[in-house]
């Protein structure tokens, strides 16, 4: 049989290699160039019949062959010379030039025949434009990634067809970061045909979903015998993320080990840099941090070799290394290298804000180093240098905690004036970000039930092909037809009410945030109103000393709360340290009206819980500035932690004050009038916080009855996480 060759993409057709050049092209170095997933086919023309066992080399790399259904994939770089082989036809040469899919077709002399009949087949050339489409706006629009899915299985006259219609609509759900839907893709490809592609797929998309055990399952049950060199690497590397994730390092670093073994011995360039920098971060969560400085010494040289990108992005990953292990001179000047060569690689490739590149990001980091060491003056115009990139850019997340930062740089150095102006630039870009996340919530939700629309479009395609190619096998066609139908009704009518669930459920979990972020916002003014008042009556009565340091403990206190502000919870510890330092700053003043006492018993572990940041601070208020003040003899404040079971503790407020009820007569006419905020917002707080975390913190406020109705009593029960 004779061939004549065409080649659909661009393909550089050689008749005859000169010696001289195939040298040329042998030597060719292109280790700078990143690996790329080709992926072909070898054809006939007329038939579009697929021609299986075509040999299928990278010139001094990789092999491959064509499976059953002409198609293969290869990795190569830019550059790379590809060598197609049959016997059939004469060698083809192609220089590969992008990741385009490559479709060689050929013309036998002799058209297939059976009984003198030419057979009909599905247009198997439309079904593979159709893939390649995919392939096109798989990073640009995921809808019309998947429409095309859509119609190449409605093109699909084979199993292996399905699987492969279905692996890159799974990839294309990898891109998206639309994990569960990834993993059921890649579980309908194997379904179809097992392939080790989509096994490692689906291990890598069990890993992203959190699966962690499904995850190490399918790359254990994978044959590492059958898998090429890049693929098995590839599941080593797998196998050591997943562990990484679940904080097994060891198990971790043997998997990175064993991949950069078989990366190294056939020289996978960019995985040798990777798995020298998972290897590193893997010892450094495990504490050894001089390994951990050997591998990113290994992983910075090799990145530097690679493109002008990779080498910066690996830079990153040192820097932040030196940060964790406070080696803050080290990852200064690795950012500064960073920030210096980053308009570089901008030139080449769009840096968006979600990078780690920024400079945005590296300013705000460097000044951040420069505020650990105590250094200021230098802190402060990297940090300004931050807010100012990151405003031209609208990269809020940036600005926000470069503001927060500069906050705290002020403050440290004494500079209040301009602590608080920068405070207000903080609330100001805080209320921006707000807003901005609710609308990326409105738009993620719109953009997943759209995703769900297409996906349930193809579900439904795939269910009335299966359907129309099971009834031409039965003999009772309209019973089938009625079967099937409603198998596939009850099936969208399931996954619209679960995604309606997770739908409602995400609504119902944003007003929640949003309701305490207002109330949280009014907590503060709130508490900061009422401590003011303190300052201003020391003031008054001049004395001045007192009330400076009675603002030197209220600033401290004031950090602490701003900096728990955003929490829902916080350690208990840290609660247990604000309230020590504000029923301080109250006796302080009323030194002459009550005294007080904190009590922890030594059975609580106090390090085992959280509770709402500011939840007791009202009830100790209350006591102090309600009942405890008006008594005409001193009284006592009594604040007790104790261990009610091995899941719950109490903490109680007792005071001996005059009351609830004698409080509120002693009330002008216009204070009766007016609802307690502090303790409303409490409420509020607690009952939203209890729906959102299971009932997790219980409050009974009562009358001491045991000194003739004198006093109160708040005891507040927490649950462990």
């Amino acid at each position: 049989m004779r061939y004549i060759l065409y080649i659909l993409t661009a393909i550089t057709f050689f008749v005859s290699l000169p010696t001289s050049a195939q040298k040329e092209l042998d030597n060719m170095t292109t280790n700078e160039a990143p690996l790329l997933t080709i992926r072909g086919s070898v054809r006939e023309s007329d038939s579009y019949k697929p021609i299986s066992k075509v040999n299928i080399e990278v010139n001094g790399g990789s092999y491959t062959k064509t499976d059953d259904n002409g198609s293969f994939v290869i990795r190569a770089r830019q550059g790379d010379l590809l060598i197609i082989r049959h016997k059939d036809f004469e060698t083809v040469y192609h220089t590969i030039q992008d990741d385009e899919r490559i479709t060689v077709e050929v013309e036998p002399a002799i058209s297939e025949t059976k009984d003198g009949k030419i057979y009909s087949r599905k247009d198997i050339k439309l079904f593979n434009a159709l893939i390649d489409s995919v392939g096109k706006y798989k990073k640009q629009d995921v809808e019309k990634s998947i429409s095309f899915v859509g119609d190449a299985l409605s093109q699909s006259n084979s199993q292996q067809q399905n699987a492969e219609a279905y692996l890159v609509l799974a990839e294309v759900y990898m891109h998206w970061k639309q994990f569960d839907l990834a993993v059921t893709n890649y579980r309908v490809s194997l379904q179809n045909r097992e392939t080790n592609e989509a096994k490692l797929g689906l291990a890598k998309a069990y890993e992203r979903n959190k699966n962690y055990q499904e995850s190490l399952d399918t790359y254990e049950a994978i044959d590492k015998n059958q898998l090429n060199n890049y693929q098995l690497v590839t599941l080593y590397e797998g196998l050591g993320d997943t562990y990484f994730m679940i904080k097994n390092y060891d198990e971790s670093i043997d998997a990175y080990q064993n991949g950069l073994k078989v990366a190294n011995q056939h020289l996978i360039k960019p995985k040798v840099v990777d798995l020298n920098s998972k290897i590193a971060q893997a010892y450094n969560a495990n504490g050894k941090v001089d390994k951990a400085e050997t591998f990113f010494d290994n992983s910075l040289n090799l990145a530097e070799k690679e493109t002008k990108q990779r080498g910066l992005e690996e830079k990153v990953t040192v820097a932040d290394f030196q940060n964790t292990n406070r080696n803050y001179i080290e990852e200064i000047q690795l950012r500064k290298e960073i920030v210096e060569d980053v308009e570089e690689a901008e030139r080449d490739s769009i840096i968006t804000n979600e990078s780690a590149l920024t400079p945005q990001k590296q300013n705000y980091k460097i000044g951040n180093a420069y505020f650990l060491q105590k250094d200021y003056s230098n802190a402060i115009p990297y940090l300004e240098k931050s807010i100012e990139e990151a405003e031209t850019k609208n990269d809020l997340i940036v600005k926000k905690d470069a503001t927060r930062k500069l906050v705290d740089v002020f403050a440290e150095s004494g500079d209040f004036e301009k602590a608080k102006e920068a405070f207000e630039s903080y609330k100001f870009t805080v209320d921006q970000l707000y807003v901005k996340r609710e609308q990326e919530l409105s738009q993620a939700d719109l953009f997943r039930r759209n995703i769900i629309e297409k996906n349930n479009r193809i579900t439904s395609l795939e269910s009335d092909r299966a359907l129309n190619e099971s009834l031409t096998s039965e003999r009772n066609k309209n019973q089938q037809l009625i079967i099937y139908s409603l198998i596939a009704g009850l099936v969208l009518l399931l996954i619209t009410a679960f995604f309606m669930f997770k739908y409602i459920k995400q609504q119902r979990l944003a007003n929640n945030l949003l309701a305490l972020k207002s109330l949280r916002s009014q907590m503060n003014p709130h508490f900061i109103f009422n401590a003011l008042n303190s300052v201003n009556s020391f003031i008054a009565s001049n004395d001045e000393r007192t009330a400076n340091k009675y603002l030197s403990d209220f600033s401290h206190l004031m950090r602490s709360v701003l900096e728990n502000s955003e929490e829902d919870f916080i350690p208990l510890e840290k609660e247990i340290e604000l309230l020590e330092l504000y029923t301080k700053l109250e006796h302080f003043r009323f030194q002459d009206k009550f005294d007080y006492d904190i009590s922890v018993h030594e059975d609580v572990p106090v390090s085992e819980y959280k509770i709402p940041p500011m939840l007791l601070q009202p009830y100790i208020e209350n006591a102090v500035w309600h009942g405890l003040r008006y008594k005409t003899e001193k009284g006592h404040l009594q604040i007790t932690i104790s261990k009610k079971s091995d899941t719950e503790i109490t903490i109680t407020v007792a005071d001996d004050g005059i009351g609830r009820a004698r409080s509120k007569g002693l009330k002008t006419a216009n204070q009766q009038k007016q609802k307690s905020k502090g303790m409303g917002n409490i409420k509020k707080r607690v009952a939203i916080l209890n729906d959102m975390y299971k009932d997790k913190v219980d409050v009974i406020i009562d009358d001491c009855h045991d000194r003739g109705d004198v006093g109160t009593k708040v005891v507040v029960t927490l649950k462990k996480d």
